[in-house]
């Protein structure tokens, strides 16, 4: 279910901040009233708007400064409300990243269309702003660091941190993979063939500590010291992400 618009109100006249949060109101937006920078930084802390309208003549501080604040704490569209302000001020508004402005006492309708052409215009960009950073997330959850080198879990590859990629056998790989899912866990031999699905004639405990062996020639600082795949005595291989002994 798309949720509606939220749109912040900051003018430091509470009839106008009012008339316009209650025409908003009426034509379906979320609306917060702000009666001033403070309380919109404060607003912003626990919420992002879809949109703020804002009034550039305050007396506390002025909509300009509150303007380049605002924008490079977060990137929200602004429209300013501009009464005895200047053409200079709407430059520099415009230039400090504020999307459009309206003339005070503003037409309501217009101040409405105003809204919904910038919003328009800012959906696609925080959509794409959204599938970036949700595939760059993906990416990372593809990735998992074993002591020198990075498992990528989609290509079935390990490399290095320059992005050099080193063999890895299907058995190796399936090892790493079952220690990438269970961090900090005592794994014992039989646990490992069984989630590695490495049920075959050769897989024996002893088949297992030389797969070990080997992963650890890849991936630790000193092999001799194994400190990312450890040893538990009596126990079997626990995966230590963090490469220490705790």
């Amino acid at each position: 279910m798309t949720q509606n618009p939220h749109i912040i109100i900051v003018d430091d006249e509470a009839p106008a901040r009012e008339m316009v949060g209650d025409y908003l109101k009426m034509h379906g937006f979320g609306v917060t009233l702000c009666d001033g920078g403070k309380s919109l930084r404060s607003v912003i802390e626990t919420r992002v708007p879809d949109l703020v309208v804002l009034d550039l003549n305050m007396p506390e501080e002025d909509g300009l400064s509150i303007i380049r604040d605002l924008k490079s704490r977060i990137n929200v569209p602004v429209i300013m409300l501009t009464a005895t302000a200047s053409p200079i001020d709407r430059v520099v508004g415009l230039e400090l990243g504020a999307d459009d402005y309206v003339a005070k006492p503003c037409e309501l309708r217009e101040l409405m269309a105003r809204i919904r052409s910038v919003l328009r215009r800012s959906t696609p960009a925080k959509a794409a702003a959204s599938s970036e950073e949700a595939a760059a997330k993906a990416a990372r959850e593809q990735l998992v660091r074993f002591g020198t080198k990075w498992l990528d879990l989609e290509a079935q590859a390990l490399r290095d941190d320059e992005g050099y990629e080193h063999p890895l056998t299907a058995s190796e790989f399936g090892l790493l993979k079952v220690f990438a899912a269970n961090p900090k866990r005592v794994l014992s031999r039989e646990r490992l063939l069984e989630l590695a699905n490495a049920r075959d004639a050769e897989a024996f405990d002893r088949a297992v500590d030389l797969r070990i062996m080997r992963i650890r020639r890849k991936i630790e600082p000193d092999p001799t010291k194994p400190a990312v795949i450890r040893t538990i005595r009596g126990g079997g291989y626990l995966f230590s992400p963090a490469g220490d002994k705790a």
